[in-house]
Order: structure tokens, then sequence, then C-alpha cells
């Protein structure tokens, strides 16, 4: 399927979608691999009503998704990565810092992303080689080192092992940027940093739908996202995540490096 239709036709799907959170009062929360990682009801239902739409969009198309165990095999064909509410825990508590991620990869490589947070009506999308937009507006990352730049962060809740790291690169960072923001949601967070808002941002543990769609707005917006080595980051299991603009994300990946 083309490209650049497809994309076309993803946003009335994402804005829909998006329409359902907004109205949504969550009544049901549980709990799915620790006390932090939390799932609600509207989680499952617009990860269903996303699949829905997006199959019937593009037939031939796989899915990976954070709810219901949803995986595919992703080395061949399209393959529709999607993560319905990324920041679940805000939107249980009313932070409206949540959004709809969905990304096709084709051959397992980012051919296309999305990503929504219809709280503030941020619709974020790109394709590979064609740049990044914002609400249909170019947007391009500014090279501000750290020194210069504030630098979002993740603190892994669903990893407790790596808590005490998160806080000692943090403790550095503190001497090195202009500040730290924590926000909770690791797509949007890629976003900021798309957008310059932010210089850079780790996470030492996430998902491929926390950074599939977010991941190829930020590179197509001149940024870069790699592991803590300056590896790829992977598209098939989890992956720590260094992001931004090349010029802070190389910084920050030299005090993780460095931080024991």
């Amino acid at each position: 399927m083309d490209l650049q239709a497809l994309l076309a036709g993803i946003e009335p799907i994402v804005r829909r979608a998006g329409a359902y959170i907004r109205t949504a009062v969550p009544s049901s929360v549980d709990e799915k691999s620790n006390h932090s990682d939390l799932v609600t009801e509207y989680d499952v239902n617009t990860q269903r009503m996303l699949m829905s739409d997006l199959a019937a969009l593009h037939p031939e198309a796989n899915f990976m998704g954070e709810e219901e165990h949803l995986e595919a095999d992703i080395r061949t064909g399209d393959c529709f990565v999607i993560d319905p509410i990324d920041g679940t825990t805000n939107f249980v508590k009313g932070f409206n810092r949540s959004c709809i991620s969905v990304a096709l990869l084709r051959n397992g490589q980012p051919a296309a992303g999305v990503v929504y947070n219809p709280w503030n009506d941020e619709y974020y999308s790109a394709l590979k080689g064609q740049g990044a937009l914002l609400n249909g507006t170019p947007i391009r990352v500014q090279n501000t080192p750290l020194k210069d730049s504030v630098v979002g962060c993740g603190t892994c809740p669903y990893y407790p092992d790596l808590a005490q790291k998160t806080l000692r690169v943090c403790s550095v960072i503190l001497n090195t940027a202009l500040d730290i923001r924590r926000m909770g949601s690791a797509a949007l967070d890629l976003c900021d940093a798309a957008m310059s808002r932010t210089g850079a941002f780790f996470e030492l543990k996430l998902s491929p739908w926390d950074y599939a769609a977010a991941g190829l707005i930020l590179t197509e917006a001149g940024g870069e996202i790699t592991d803590t080595e300056g590896n790829p980051v992977s598209l098939s299991h989890p992956s720590p995540v260094v992001a931004g603009n090349p010029i802070a994300r190389k910084e920050l990946e030299e005090i993780i490096r460095n931080t024991k």
C-alpha cells in the first residue's frame, strides 16, 4: 500500500480513538507486571478500535501492540505497532499527558509513524525519508548542547532494578544540563525532543511500542535515537533508549555509559 495514502488514512482513525479517550472516565484499573504497570478498559478498547479500523484500511498488515499480548513477526511485510494509551498512569490520575502511538513497520523498519495527544490536539506524523510534521507543519530539531538544554527522562517503573542507576544518571544531568523533566509518556517525550522542547531524553528500558512511531518522528526531524551503546534500538524486544538532537544525545550517551 502506498505510504502517503496510508498515512492519510491513519489520521481519522487515530483522531476517532483520541475522541474516545478524551471522554473517558476510568472505572476499572488493573495491574500487569507490577503495581506501577496499570491497564484500564480504555487501553484495551482503544487498541481493539484501532486494530479494527487499521485492518480495514490495510488488510495485509499484521499487528504488534501493548495490550492483550499482541505479538507478530515484524521481519517481513507490513506490521502496525500500537500503543493505545502511552502514559496510562497519567491517564488514570487525570494528568492530561498521554497519547496514541501507531507505527507502520515495513520489513522490520519504521516506514510511517503517528503520535497523537488528544488533550491538546497535537498530531505528530512522519514518513521515512520525508520529514516530520506537527499538525501539518514541518518540525526540525535544534542542535543545542546539554548545558543549554532541558533533558527528559523515564524512571523505568516496570523495572525496579534499574531505578538506582537512573537516579545516578539524573544526578549527573542536574549538574550538566539546565534541568530535568519526567512527564510519564515516552512517546510524547520523544516528540518533545523532536520539537526541541528538550535537547535529549533517556530511559534505561522501554518496549518497541513506546518508541516505534515517535522514534521515526524524531529522526525525520533530524534527531537521533539509539541504545546506551550508540546502536540502533530494537523493534522486536525492549531496549534502552537515548534520544535527542545529535549533540545532546551523544553527550547524554557518554554520561550514561560512564555512570556506574
